[in-house]
């Protein structure tokens, strides 16, 4: 009986401890999503340095990798998290949940981390690629993305970029280039967000509805990246 007892009440204690793990993970990706929604807001707060509308208009996924605080950014480390999300004929979709790691290029200026937004300019690219780990760079082409209110990009991202790369630190935006890194789906975090192991890329062609803890970065993603009357 007392062993009966023992596991009865291991059980108990475990189950107890469950809402508690859910409930923690909960508050981790909506603590990403939001940073992800903050790096967007204060980015384009400056447009004279922000990313340039023709780009904005004719972007079809955004990804956006804050850099974290308190561990959830492994210091001197190449590696973040984040989030993405596609436009859809009834808007942008629901995001998904990524991680890019490797490279060589500097994640940290003196001591400072950096935040990322990768721009896809190919309407299938980011859906398609991540149904595998791709390298930006081999398997998919980026560049650095042209910066500033009247920046006039050249055609070469145009024909030829798949992702057009942007960096933030210590309150300065540019291009940056993240040849050799990789982008993977986390499909841990989407599966917890969604409570159910959901195909990601129906979820970038907008067919699941937005969690309530995703809707700010969905809508300041949509706030920013719209198509211009000028392009109708």
């Amino acid at each position: 009986m007392k062993k009966v007892s023992v596991v009865l009440c291991a059980l108990v204690m475990s189950a107890g401890l469950i809402p508690v793990h859910a409930h923690a993970q909960d508050a981790k990706l909506t603590d990403r999503l939001n940073a992800a929604a903050d790096v967007i807001d204060e980015v384009m707060a400056t447009p004279d340095r922000g990313i340039p509308q023709s780009i904005l208009a004719g972007a079809h996924c955004v990804v956006v990798i804050p850099a974290y605080k308190k561990g959830a950014f492994i210091v001197g480390g190449q590696y973040g998290q984040g989030a993405a999300t596609c436009r859809t004929p009834r808007g942008w979709s629901a995001p998904v949940f990524v991680q890019l790691a490797g490279g060589s290029f500097g994640w940290q200026i003196g001591g400072q981390s950096t935040d990322l937004i990768l721009v896809a300019m190919n309407k299938n690219g980011l859906q398609d690629m991540l149904k595998s780990k791709f390298k930006i760079g081999g398997d998919a082409a980026a560049t650095a993305g042209p910066v500033g209110r009247n920046a006039q990009a050249g055609t070469d991202w145009k024909l030829n970029a798949e992702f057009l790369t942007y960096s933030r630190s210590k309150g300065l935006f540019a291009g940056i280039d993240l040849d050799g890194t990789v982008l993977s789906q986390n499909g841990d975090d989407t599966r917890a967000e969604y409570g159910a192991d959901i195909p990601f890329e129906g979820v970038l062609h907008g067919n699941s509805p937005t969690p309530q803890n995703a809707r700010r970065f969905v809508h300041t993603v949509a706030k920013y990246f719209i198509v211009s009357q000028d392009n109708h």
